[in-house]
Formats: C-alpha cells, sequence, structure tokens
C-alpha cells in the first residue's frame, strides 16, 4: 500500500484536487497505463492510501472512503493535427476564464495562478472546432531528471477538455480519465495543448486532449469524461 498526499496548491476547487493532477499522481505511483474513475472530490492535505483491489485495479482511500479507483489499460485514441504554436497564443488571448471562471484558483487553468506556482493553460477556441494554448512547462515541474513530471502531463491534459466541451457555459467535474505518455519533455519546452469534443449522452461528455512538442510531435493524449452539475 502506498501512501498519497494531494498538497493545496494542486487544488481544482477550492476544497479538492485538480481532477487530472490526481489520476496523474496515481499513475506515477503504480507506473502503469491506467484508467482512473472519480468517486468523491480528492481532498487536500489528507494522507490517502492507494491499495490493490483486484487484479489490474486500485483504490484509492481516504477515511472517510473511496476517492478514486484505477483499471489497468492502454489508451486508444484518434488525435486531430496540431494548429501551429502561433494560433495557439492566439487562441489563448481569447480564453472565456480570463472573463469568468468557476475556479480560478485551479492549479491548471486558474488565471489567478502565477507562472511557477499554477500551469497556466489558457485554452480559447479555434475556428475548426478545438481548443488550444502555448505551454511553457515551468522549472519546478522538473521531475530531477531536467524533464516534466507524468502527475503535471495529466494535469496538463485535464481543463482543456472542459472548455472544449462546455464552451466555460457549465460547471462540469471530471469523472474519467485515461491519459498515455509516449515520452517527456524538457521543462522550459514550448508546447501546445488541444482539446476537442467527442461525444454527450445526456450530462456526460466526452473529451479528448493532447500535448505537441516544440517540434508538433504529438507525446501526450487523454481522453475523460466530464459531468455536467444539475
Amino acid at each position: 500500500m502506498t501512501t498519497l498526499t494531494i498538497a493545496s496548491r494542486f487544488k481544482g476547487p477550492p476544497e479538492s484536487g485538480n481532477g487530472g493532477y490526481v489520476c496523474g499522481l496515481v499513475a506515477t505511483s503504480l507506473q502503469a497505463d491506467i484508467k482512473v474513475r472519480l468517486v468523491a472530490p480528492p481532498p487536500l492535505e489528507t494522507p490517502l492510501d492507494l491499495a490493490p483491489d483486484g487484479e489490474g485495479q486500485w483504490v484509492l482511500s481516504s477515511a472517510a472512503g473511496p476517492v478514486a479507483r484505477a483499471l489497468a489499460g492502454r489508451l486508444e485514441l484518434d488525435v486531430p493535427s496540431p494548429p501551429q504554436y502561433v494560433q495557439a497564443v492566439w487562441a489563448s488571448q481569447h480564453y472565456p476564464g480570463f472573463r469568468e471562471h468557476a475556479f480560478p484558483d485551479c492549479f491548471v487553468c486558474g488565471p489567478h495562478r502565477r507562472r511557477g506556482d499554477g500551469l497556466r493553460i489558457f485554452p480559447g477556441m479555434l475556428d475548426r472546432g478545438i481548443v488550444a494554448a502555448p505551454w511553457l512547462p515551468a522549472d519546478n515541474l522538473d521531475a530531477g531528471d531536467g524533464k516534466v513530471g507524468v502527475e503535471y502531463l495529466w494535469a496538463a491534459l485535464d481543463c482543456p477538455g472542459y472548455f472544449a466541451v462546455s464552451g466555460a457555459r457549465r460547471v462540469m467535474v471530471l469523472g474519467e480519465m485515461q491519459a498515455h505518455v509516449d515520452r517527456r519533455v524538457h521543462v522550459g519546452e514550448a508546447c501546445t495543448v488541444i482539446g476537442w469534443k467527442i461525444a454527450a449522452d445526456g450530462r456526460k461528455h466526452v473529451a479528448g486532449t493532447a500535448i505537441f512538442d516544440e517540434d508538433g510531435e504529438l507525446f501526450a493524449r487523454a481522453r475523460a469524461i466530464w459531468v455536467e452539475l444539475k
């Protein structure tokens, strides 16, 4: 069994962890390709136990009960071609979260976070139906080898999916996420993050996200289910 703690820095909503970061922390701890389903808001600054729960399955729990369940499996996802970096910069200038944001202190997309504190990924819509943003990973995302830690790549793959399916007009929470990282990039490398809508069924919305390096090469992707709150 492994004990994990979500530091308050990595919040999404004010009192709980950013979903993508939490899922990525589980994936990093297990060193496995997994799908993670969030079953309760991940509490901050609280010891969480990560333990096996059957073959190829794990559960992340607090004293109050399960927080997330993980299932082994490799992601299969078709990814659109990326925009030019300058297009991502343009799209980010039109980020709807600059005008109104449900969680302005979110580790990934919160406009109140400073560089080096949050990821500051601000996706805006492009004409071809995807959202895009530039991303320069800060030095403190270094996993110790000059490259960005896997948990931060999962986090970067999180919020752009929300903006792809919600248009920032509906409050949603991350319900499930599955990601695959082909390789890690160096801190300070100019990346492009995109998100796109895959499907919708009632209050459930499926999004795809991906990250490309400074040469436009894909290196990480994810599929997520977002649940619209009643």
